[in-house]
């Protein structure tokens, strides 16, 4: 994809400007060691807007651990032209966020269950999400890409959400694509 920014580097949060994929590997590992006794979500999403000379992609990470809070970071992509095919752009949203769910590995997510694993039976889960900012319903343009969108997050064996559940995409990355 001609428009991906370099991934190294590219990651940032309200209290970090530049963070490798690396660092916010280590901030979802610290984050769940804190409480291997959590049920814990791993979201992904992105959320696009037309800006007047490029549209702008922000792709959230976050880790949430239910009634304890979350961690979150972003990465922005700017495409430098107006994407005004909404087929595009969605499928577009979904490609990056299909991009950063395969950093992380089989290693990589074996890593974050294995700290959950052995609180099993004191309530504690891991579940990997990718939320999509697209609707189904009646009034929604993206209905008619919700079972396209929808597979694709399949495929890639995380648990698709759209709206209104689809919450990073349309809500956390959405205000950042301003």
């Amino acid at each position: 994809m001609a428009y991906l920014n370099k991934l190294e580097d590219n990651f940032q949060n309200l209290t970090n400007n530049s963070m490798s994929f690396e660092e916010v590997f280590q901030h979802i590992v610290q984050f769940i060691k804190k409480d291997p006794t959590g049920q814990y979500r791993l979201i992904f999403g992105t959320d696009s807007q037309v800006h007047t000379t490029y549209t702008r992609f922000i792709t959230g990470i976050v880790i949430q651990c239910e009634t304890k809070g979350a961690w979150a970071c972003i990465r922005r992509v700017d495409v430098p032209r107006k994407m005004l095919n909404l087929h595009e752009r969605i499928s577009y949203e979904t490609s990056l966020t299909e991009e950063v769910v395969s950093l992380f590995t089989k290693e990589k997510k074996n890593r974050l269950i294995d700290i959950v694993l052995p609180n099993i039976y004191k309530g504690s889960s891991f579940i990997i999400e990718g939320h999509i900012d697209i609707g189904s319903s009646q009034k929604n343009k993206t209905r008619i890409f919700v079972n396209e969108m929808v597979s694709r997050m399949e495929s890639l064996g995380i648990e698709p959400k759209i709206k209104p559940d689809s919450f990073v995409a349309s809500s956390y990355a959405n205000r950042f694509t301003k």
